[in-house]
């Protein structure tokens, strides 16, 4: 790892920040240090790109204006507002921390690092970027762009997969940040991430900091962040059964923690809860779902495979491929023992559905023919 003097360090904030002076990116939760505003937009901007987050965020202000706002909304407004960002459990977290300022705190955000992470859903990064951009504390941002240009610029091995590589790349930073401007400073870096030292296509051959980029003067920069592959999801087989009556669709409401906690969904059944034997044909894993219907719910179903191909979502360490099967029952039948209910098409637009269940709405709207 190289080491910068007091000198080089004091020239690299230097052109660091008279490059993001002129060249930063114009982005609505910018417009000021409100450290609502700035925690709202780094909450949504994890696992989701800028421009998929401007939207929402706007929205997102229009509904909840200040953090007493987002604390006393009802869930099911919070969920639709949400709707479409995924990783609902940033949504439920960020009206935790809501409460917890308004309640705990007074209504007065904590002003540093440590304090911040004592909100619901608020880590190390994200409580860097709220201190430095709204508190003007000098704590490092340490998240992806972060890892990628300190990493090239100092020729960090350290493998950025770990999770106690965290701090070693906060220790270095820490010493590099600007003690006048700690908010620009990160932000800067993440738009240094985002533009000429992006993951892949980089081109540091025209960024601001060139110079001081050692892993491009070195021709080596492709081999850095150091990082070891992830894991690779763990796929689970389901059936997603769209079953029909005049009354509409019926839905399964999920359990209240776990993937996908509180939605409500198409009835879903792993293959895995069905059997032990998994050399059973699918037609043979038809007709034992058939027969929990029967004999869970007291719902005697018929049910036919209605695509070809199973409709597959991918979580961070899991991935779904959710065969459809569609049957019918008769308006009238008695749903006291499913823990459901029956719901028209007319107000899908008013529930708060996840990205799965829209993703299986969507297959099935689809299908080659419609009985």
């Amino acid at each position: 790892m190289i080491e910068w003097s007091e000198t080089k360090i004091k020239a690299f904030q230097q052109t660091l920040l008279d490059w993001y002076d002129h060249n930063k990116r114009t982005l609505p939760w910018r417009q000021d240090h409100n450290p609502y505003h700035v925690w709202v937009s780094e909450i949504m901007l994890q696992q989701t790109q800028v421009q998929t987050v401007i939207p929402y965020y706007l929205h997102f202000m229009e509904e909840f204006p200040t953090v007493q706002d987002l604390a006393d909304a009802p869930e099911d407004k919070l969920m639709k507002t949400w709707e479409g960002l995924g990783y609902y459990s940033r949504a439920r977290n960020l009206q935790k921390a809501a409460r917890q300022v308004v309640t705990d705190y007074h209504g007065k955000w904590p002003s540093n690092a440590h304090d911040l992470q004592e909100l619901s859903g608020i880590g190390p990064y994200t409580a860097g970027a709220i201190a430095s951009i709204a508190f003007n504390q000098p704590v490092a941002a340490v998240d992806g762009n972060a890892f990628r240009v300190f990493a090239r610029l100092l020729e960090i091995n350290a493998d950025v997969a770990k999770p106690q590589t965290r701090k070693i790349f906060e220790k270095v930073i820490n010493k590099i940040i600007s003690k006048d401007r700690p908010g620009d400073f990160n932000q800067a870096i993440m738009d240094l991430g985002a533009s000429y030292m992006t993951a892949t296509n980089f081109d540091s051959s025209h960024s601001p900091v060139r110079a001081f980029n050692q892993a491009f003067l070195d021709g080596i920069e492709d081999q850095y962040p150091v990082k070891t592959k992830k894991k690779r999801p763990v796929v689970h087989d389901y059936f997603g059964l769209v079953i029909r009556s005049d009354n509409g669709y019926l839905f399964q409401k999920r359990p209240s923690s776990g993937i996908l906690a509180n939605f409500w969904m198409f009835p879903l059944f792993d293959h895995q809860d069905l059997t032990d034997d998994q050399s059973l044909s699918k037609s043979a894993l038809i007709q034992i779902v058939e027969a929990k219907m029967q004999s869970d719910y007291q719902l005697p179903i018929k049910l036919s495979q209605v695509l070809d191909k199973p409709v597959t979502h991918t979580f961070t360490h899991q991935q779904w491929k959710i065969t459809l099967l569609e049957g019918r029952l008769p308006e009238n039948v008695d749903l006291s023992y499913f823990p459901g209910k029956w719901i028209q098409p007319a107000v899908f637009d008013e529930m708060t559905f996840s990205k799965v269940q829209s993703k299986l709405w969507s297959a099935y709207q689809k299908r080659p023919s419609i009985s």
